[in-house]
């Protein structure tokens, strides 16, 4: 049996995998005691959790029904099947965000730099749908986005200024829930994140925000269509900030990070200075003020306020104002982690 105090250290520690590894030699040694399978079974979960093995989410949910975190985690799921009933991330990415979050303190605390980097680069990969999330009332779910957006979109109308890729990405985002299985996955791989630009110039548009109230952040819509401007001008001015911001931390220093850092080479692996460096960086550049002053990270309150007890301290600042709701750091890892303990405490030996 694996010995109290060093498996506590791994577990305390968050290295689910080391400690997988070790519950796995003993199982496979023929220990077969069922709190040694399942705290093994746990700290592999944990372990697939912590690496981002999002489209698995659900499938590991499920081997844990009865744990208060099953739901929790399903939800940060991205769907496997076109038409599955659990929408997860497609349908709100909140709970992927609370848990990418965690993922960074949690990566920090393992001293692991490059891992920071990736989550970082992760985070900004959706955040032009998590600016929509409150709009559309999903996060650019294809099964729901014919009854969302119209006109112009996915079509060859030149007035559209959607270039030929956005355009192709636009049309699949209206018809990937609609075919096999094979198709929607091939969508999610290759073209949901760009579905976040599409929606991003849609934003952005000329009956909402004239030149030079806000930072040129690229390419917006002079001919709207309607549903783009449904709502009151507050509101989409307030979409349009909160777009922006998300396009200007895509194109942020920490983000560029993950582009000199390929994994595989010898060479360009980020040290801590320069995560903290890029960082500094990177806030300078999201916070700074607005010609119209409407920078959500300078509008005050709870959601522009740098939590210095984080890895990459505002991070959850950043991604609260992008949302226009509050979502910080989840705990979902750290539950499966006092499950492990409590499961162990009837199989660790002194």
């Amino acid at each position: 049996m694996v010995a109290q105090a060093g498996f506590r250290k791994l577990v305390d520690g968050h290295w689910y995998d080391a400690a997988a590894a070790l519950l796995d030699a003993d199982v496979r040694a023929g220990d077969r005691t069922p709190e040694l399978v399942q705290a093994r079974d746990l700290a592999v979960a944990a372990k697939r959790v912590l690496d981002l093995d999002a489209e698995d989410y659900a499938q590991i949910a499920s081997g844990f029904s009865g744990a208060p975190w099953a739901s929790e985690l399903a939800s940060a799921c991205f769907p496997q099947e076109p038409r599955q009933a659990n929408r997860g991330a497609l349908g709100s990415l909140v709970p992927l965000y609370a848990l990418m979050l965690e993922v960074v303190d949690l990566r920090a605390l393992r001293h692991e730099p490059l891992q920071i980097v990736v989550t970082a680069h992760l985070i900004g990969e959706y955040m032009p749908q998590l600016a929509w999330e409150s709009t559309l009332g999903h996060a650019g779910d294809p099964l729901r986005m014919a009854s969302s957006v119209g006109e112009r979109w996915g079509t060859d109308d030149p007035e559209c200024p959607h270039g030929s890729a956005l355009r192709a990405t636009c049309r699949r985002a209206l018809n990937a829930a609609n075919g096999d299985q094979a198709g929607f996955t091939a969508y999610l791989d290759r073209f949901h994140s760009r579905q976040g630009s599409a929606l991003a110039m849609c934003a952005m548009n000329h009956a909402t925000i004239d030149a030079g109230e806000r930072p040129d952040v690229g390419e917006t819509c002079p001919n709207p269509c309607s549903w783009a401007i449904r709502g009151s001008l507050e509101q989409r001015r307030d979409l349009d900030a909160r777009v922006r911001l998300a396009l200007i931390y895509q194109n942020s220093p920490i983000v560029s990070l993950r582009h000199h850092a390929p994994v595989g080479h010898f060479f360009g692996v980020p040290s801590v200075s320069e995560i903290s460096e890029a960082w500094v960086r990177t806030w300078e550049k999201v916070s700074m003020p607005w010609p119209d002053g409407s920078n959500p990270l300078q509008q005050g309150g709870v959601l522009g306020d740098p939590d210095p007890s984080e890895a990459l301290p505002g991070m959850s600042a950043l991604v609260s104002a992008v949302a226009g709701r509050t979502i910080g750091p989840g705990r979902l890892i750290r539950d499966i982690g006092a499950d492990i303990d409590d499961v162990g405490e009837g199989v660790w030996r002194d």
